[in-house]
């Protein structure tokens, strides 16, 4: 029987973009991977929720056949699947971090790429744990709110922390390594990754952004994470910790658009809590993000 897929914006929504629902190594070239956990949040719990979310909402945006502004069909440059969400043992941080390592890792291992739904954004650990065992040390672009490069949290498991012990077990460059979005709190002297502010992302242009971004990544492989708080709460309030002064989701796609060209080899998008959604407004903002994500690495693909 042929996998079930779907245009409709309204029937059969629990894939992302309608796509087929497989594990089968053999059936796609990047899979979308759904890690519904939310044990580490600070603020407002409910992201383990994101993933499901996300899905839903991208039933809006998958009956265009290309994705407005691109030139081609995504999914027909290269094979996407839903490989569906992973299943943590609840309350147990242990099975969260063993079961992302091992499934990313069976993917990456086969020359696959993921795309990751959180969950909050402590997901972004084990995954870069994953990718680094296979690509070595990488590149980060990161969109937040916030810097994540807390110490002081006090445990160990908590989605402030993962871009402070990223660098100490070398996953990550900081030289190499770019935050976009940033509007709280954190030690300026010192700090490992270079910043771009949310104040001066507004002031800059999109192209500008790029032009900084590309500046520090270079051609080495790149992971890009990014929490949807870094979206001003007017066109994301359905998150944990949302911010004032952010960016517009506009501004958000035309950076990520201006992406091509980077090694890009992982992706994860984080943080969409839907209890706090208003009219899907994040959820969509999510699919939307996660799409353009996917048209930037299919642009690599003749």
């Amino acid at each position: 029987m042929s996998p079930i897929t779907s245009l409709s914006n309204y029937a059969n929504a629990f894939t992302y973009m309608g796509l087929p629902l497989s594990r089968e190594l053999n059936s796609a070239d990047v899979f979308v991977l759904g890690i519904p956990y939310d044990l580490a949040t600070t603020g407002r719990a409910g992201a383990r929720g994101g993933p499901m979310a996300v899905r839903q909402a991208s039933a809006h945006i998958r009956w265009e056949e290309k994705r407005w502004p691109w030139s081609f069909a995504a999914f027909e440059r290269m094979r996407v699947a839903d490989y569906g969400d992973l299943e943590p043992l609840t309350g147990n941080h242990e099975s969260l971090l063993e079961e992302v390592e091992e499934h990313a890792g069976r993917l990456l291992k086969a020359g696959k790429k993921i795309l990751s739904f959180g969950g909050d954004h402590f997901v972004a650990l084990p995954l870069l744990r994953a990718h680094a065992k296979q690509h070595s040390k990488l590149a980060m672009i990161h969109f937040d709110a916030h810097t994540d490069t807390y110490s002081e949290a006090g445990c160990e498991y908590d989605h402030g922390s993962m871009f402070y012990h990223a660098p100490r077990e070398g996953l990550i460059d900081p030289d190499k390594t770019v935050q976009i979005g940033i509007r709280t709190e954190y030690t300026v002297k010192d700090h490992p990754f270079k910043v771009i502010d949310g104040a001066e992302a507004n002031d800059l242009s999109a192209d500008e952004i790029v032009q900084q971004i590309k500046a520090v990544v270079g051609d080495t492989p790149t992971y890009l994470t990014f929490d949807i708080d870094c979206l001003d709460p007017a066109y994301a309030p359905g998150t944990g910790t949302p911010v004032p002064g952010g960016l517009t989701t506009d501004k958000a796609l035309k950076i990520i658009r201006g992406l091509q060209g980077i090694n890009l080899i992982g992706m994860d998008l984080v943080e969409v809590s839907p209890a706090y959604d208003q009219s899907e407004i994040t959820a969509l903002a999510g699919a939307t993000l996660a799409l353009e994500m996917l048209y930037v690495m299919a642009s690599s693909v003749r």
